[in-house]
């Protein structure tokens, strides 16, 4: 499908692509892997178009539809979600338009057998066929499935879009992006601005899609989750592997050591052959088999190791002082802005030791709490109190707004650094690989992964015996996530950290605070295990809505109603279609209403087979289909009795 051909990307002296090819078939799941500044966004630009090569040439087809989302975007304003989101259907009433046009032309023509009448009888059918498929799930009802699944409220689609904040744009975009249906999807770092159930819905529909996905992605799990086939940008080069991200580190590592098996076993040769041709070089009766050797020798086909990038993070925290017993504790806590509570009666106690994620959608009170823990936010009501002798901390998810852009990267440190810490500045920034020339770069050019690994070093000037992270893994490439990881595992002291990275978490945290519906709920065990219980719990809140009142009507005594009263009615052009469609909604009712009675009954009890995580997924995605299929079905119904 999209053909990268002895593509090179040079700026000045430097070669950031050096001579790549790759492939792009239907329905390929690739995920787009290297270190921070590999080349991994440039690579997408190059694909839209929107970044030309040095040399080399990228080949598509015709009419191909790219959707690409990159890491930073404009956000339009002046509309309010749902009909920012409802703009991508507008060629559905610009065709709608030219049908009916070209219907009024041919009722007025009389040339029936002119080329021109041929051709408006040709667009005619074209623009009926491409309505007839887009004819399926109406705008509104496609919309709003797409942003609830990317965490919107209803009572959110109504609101304009400059009252959100970057990261809920972002999923603006994104279901825009997702609505257009493009055959191919570039997504640079989708998850960022994702809470953990978004992140699994989107999961969901990408494994469903039946496109071509180039995603670039720090999170391992979303990763192995979604791609099938791992592209990996080294050192300016290509290397590409049919597995997911996981199975691609291992046949990764494989590759290495067969390669350096093989090289170390071919210098042994080559050394033993040219020791033999200079101890017989000159000896008459070895002078054929020198020759041999040394012909053997030049058409040796000689085994190269491929380059490894060894930059890699050193990251060790300093040892905590010791603190009181309870670190931080909050005690009937409401907390918000003047505008908006956040949350309420919030009972939160996090004691010396303990290792604690706050979790939940975006806009739950994630970051105000942090705010309320560094003294900078004051609670309505409650009590919010730090323990003894504690020292916090605090790495902010908006670096770019605490960090000064005219600062450089030493002078950043260099400005609050004190002590004997002062003469260890440079060996500190080359252990968060800020080496050479970079330690002089201003904060402006940073990428968002440098800035990343700078307000990190931050926190090692002092020594902390609580940690607050918020978001700390955004932007940073994922063997510089477990780096980190490793490094908090060992930190001595308390951890309190935001984050929607499972796999980050996971091993990492014991409990966990969710914020969800202006409440805080405490949760011992891992992120895993609050996953497995959070969708059993949503599950059984779907199976108790879904019981139906005795007075209302059952849904076969509706289509009944609606079949006898569309006989009676008048066979308009737009009945019609309000039939068909009606016609439609029932029969998908119906198989999803068969399907979770289906899955009712194996989660009821199930078997040692039965995989109640996956039947659980494929029930809510039914029941969503169900939900807005039936509201539709409603609709439609109020407006065939008013026709």
């Amino acid at each position: 499908m999209i053909s990268v051909s002895n593509v090179t990307v040079a700026f000045g002296g430097f070669t950031l692509l050096d001579g790549i090819n790759f492939h792009i078939s239907e329905s390929d799941k690739i995920g787009l892997v290297g270190k921070n500044g590999a080349g991994k966004s440039t690579l997408m630009k190059l694909i839209t178009g929107e970044q030309s090569p040095t040399s080399g040439g990228i080949e598509k087809p015709q009419g191909i539809r790219i959707g690409y989302l990159p890491q930073i975007m404009e956000h339009h304003r002046g509309l309010s979600v749902i009909d920012e989101v409802l703009s991508v259907f507008d060629f559905l009433q610009r065709m709608e338009d030219e049908l009916l046009e070209i219907t009024q032309q041919l009722s007025d023509r009389t040339d029936y057998e002119s080329k021109e009448y041929a051709r408006l009888i040709d667009r005619m059918n074209e623009l009926n066929d491409r309505l007839a498929l887009e004819s399926g799930l109406s705008p509104r009802a496609q919309a709003e499935r797409v942003l609830f699944g990317l965490g919107f409220k209803p009572e959110e689609l109504d609101r304009h879009t400059e009252t959100f904040s970057q990261g809920w744009n972002m999923r603006i975009e994104l279901a825009k992006i997702l609505l257009a249906q493009p055959d191919v999807l570039l997504l640079d770092e989708p998850t960022n601005h994702l809470d953990i159930e978004s992140i699994e819905w989107f999961e969901d529909y990408l494994k469903a899609f039946r496109g071509s996905v180039l995603l670039v992605s720090h999170d391992r799990k979303f990763l192995d989750n979604v791609t099938t086939r791992t592209v990996e940008i080294l050192l300016g080069h290509i290397h590409d592997y049919k597995v997911p991200y996981s199975q691609y580190v291992v046949l990764r590592a494989e590759r290495i050591a067969q390669q350096t098996a093989a090289y170390e076993n071919q210098q042994r040769m080559i050394e033993k052959t040219e020791d033999f041709i200079n101890r017989f070089r000159y000896k008459p009766t070895k002078s054929n088999q020198v020759q041999s050797r040394i012909k053997a020798l030049e058409k040796l086909d000689r085994i190269e190791i491929d380059e490894t990038d060894s930059a890699r993070l050193n990251l060790k925290f300093p040892p905590a002082q010791r603190s009181g017993d309870v670190v931080f504790k909050g005690k009937d806590l409401t907390v918000g802005y003047p505008q908006k509570v956040v949350f309420h009666d919030a009972q939160i106690e996090i004691k010396r030791g303990e290792k604690v994620a706050l979790i939940g959608r975006n806009g739950e009170g994630k970051t105000t709490l942090m705010r309320v823990i560094m003294q900078q936010l004051e609670p309505f009501e409650g009590e919010a109190k730090l323990g003894h002798n504690v020292r916090i901390g605090y790495y902010a998810q908006n670096q770019e707004d605490i960090l000064d852009p005219t600062e450089t990267v030493f002078g950043t440190l260099d400005r609050i650094a004190v002590g004997e810490i002062r003469t260890k500045l440079r060996d500190l920034l080359g252990a968060f690989l800020f080496k050479g020339e970079d330690i002089d770069k201003k904060v402006s050019v940073l990428s968002g992964g440098e800035r990343a690994r700078l307000g990190m070093a931050k926190l090692m000037l002092s020594p902390y015996n609580v940690l607050a992270l918020d978001e700390p893994t955004n932007h940073m490439d994922i063997r510089s996530k477990d780096i980190l990881k490793q490094a908090l595992k060992a930190f001595d002291g308390t951890l309190i950290v935001v984050s929607h990275d499972r796999d980050f978490l996971d091993g990492l945290v014991d409990k966990l605070y969710e914020f969800r519906d202006g409440r805080v709920t405490e949760h011992l065990g891992s992120v895993q295990e609050f996953l497995e219980k959070r969708k059993l719990e949503t599950l059984q809140e779907l199976e108790r809505r879904a019981v139906p009142e005795t007075s209302a009507p059952k849904p076969t005594e509706k289509t009944e109603n609606a079949r006898k009263f569309q006989e009676q009615k008048t066979q308009s052009r737009e009945l019609r279609k309000l039939q068909n469609r009606v016609s439609y909604l029932e029969k998908e009712i119906a198989a999803h209403e068969a399907r979770m009675a289906a899955i009712e009954k194996v989660l009821a009890c199930p078997g040692k087979e039965d995989d109640v995580m996956d039947l659980t997924r494929e029930y809510l995605e039914h029941k969503r289909d169900l939900d807005s299929q039936t509201e539709e079905w409603t609709q439609l119904m109020e407006q065939m009795e008013l026709a």
